[in-house]
C-alpha cells in the first residue's frame, strides 16, 4: 500500500498540464457577478474589514474581472491600478496571490505574511495559513502544484511541482509536500507521513502509567 504523499503515474500524467494559465481571461469562479462572488468573500472572513486575506483575495477577482475588458487600450489604466494594488499587498501584508492562480470560492487565508501563492489552481473551501509556499520544484520547470477542495494548509508548509493535493486533505504545519496527496488524507513532517489523527487524540488522552513508582 502505498502513502497518501507517495509518487504515482497521476504525477507524470499531470505535469503535462500544470503551468499556470495564461491570464488572458476571466478566471474567477463561474455562477456568481463579480459584486456577489464579493460578498461572499466578505462573509468568508466574517465581514472584518481589516482582515488581509479578504482584500488579496478581493484584489485577485478583480485582477480576473478586468480581463473581461477585451480592448487592451480600454483595459490598460485597470492593469496599472490591479499591478500598484497588487505590490502594495505584498508589501502591506506578504501576501502574494497572482491574478492567473485559478481561486476557487470561499478561499481563507487565516494569517498574512510570508504567503507566496504560486499555485495552478487553489479549490473552494480551502484555507491556508502564514509562512505557506506553493510553487515550482525548480528554477527552469514549468510545473505548478493543484489544490483540492475543503484543503487545510498549515503555517510553514511547502508545496511545489506539479502535484495535486486531493480534497479534503490537511497538510500539517512545516511538511514538504513534492508527491500527490490522496483525497482525505492528513500529512506532515519532512518528507510528509500519513498521520492518524483520532490515534494520536486517543493516545494523549490516555492515562498514564502509574504501575512505576519512584524510590524514596
Amino acid at each position: 500500500m502505498t502513502s497518501p504523499s507517495t509518487p504515482t503515474k497521476l504525477n507524470k500524467v499531470a505535469s503535462v498540464d500544470t503551468s499556470l494559465p495564461a491570464g488572458e481571461r476571466d478566471e474567477n469562479p463561474p455562477g456568481l457577478g463579480l459584486r456577489a462572488l464579493l460578498a461572499e468573500d466578505f462573509a468568508t472572513y466574517g465581514r472584518d474589514p481589516l482582515a488581509a486575506g479578504f482584500w488579496a483575495v478581493a484584489l485577485h477577482r478583480l485582477g480576473n474581472a478586468r480581463m473581461s475588458v477585451r480592448s487592451k487600450i480600454l483595459r490598460a489604466p485597470l492593469s496599472a491600478a490591479y499591478r500598484a494594488a497588487f505590490h502594495g499587498v505584498v508589501a502591506l501584508w506578504g501576501i502574494d496571490l497572482p491574478y492567473n492562480v485559478k481561486l476557487g470560492r470561499r478561499v481563507r487565508i487565516e494569517h498574512h505574511g510570508c504567503l507566496m501563492l504560486g499555485a495552478r489552481q487553489i479549490g473552494d473551501d480551502v484555507v491556508i495559513r502564514h509562512s505557506v509556499t506553493m510553487g515550482l520544484r525548480e528554477r527552469g520547470a514549468r510545473a505548478f502544484p493543484t489544490i483540492g477542495d475543503r484543503v487545510e494548509i498549515g503555517p510553514g508548509a511547502c508545496i511545489v511541482g506539479g502535484v495535486k493535493v486531493g480534497d479534503g486533505s490537511y497538510i500539517g504545519a512545516n511538511s514538504v509536500i513534492c508527491h500527490n496527496v490522496r483525497p482525505g488524507s492528513t500529512v506532515m513532517g519532512i518528507p510528509p507521513l500519513p498521520v492518524d489523527l483520532d490515534a494520536l487524540e486517543a493516545a494523549a488522552k490516555a492515562p498514564a502509567n502509574t504501575s512505576e513508582r519512584v524510590a524514596s
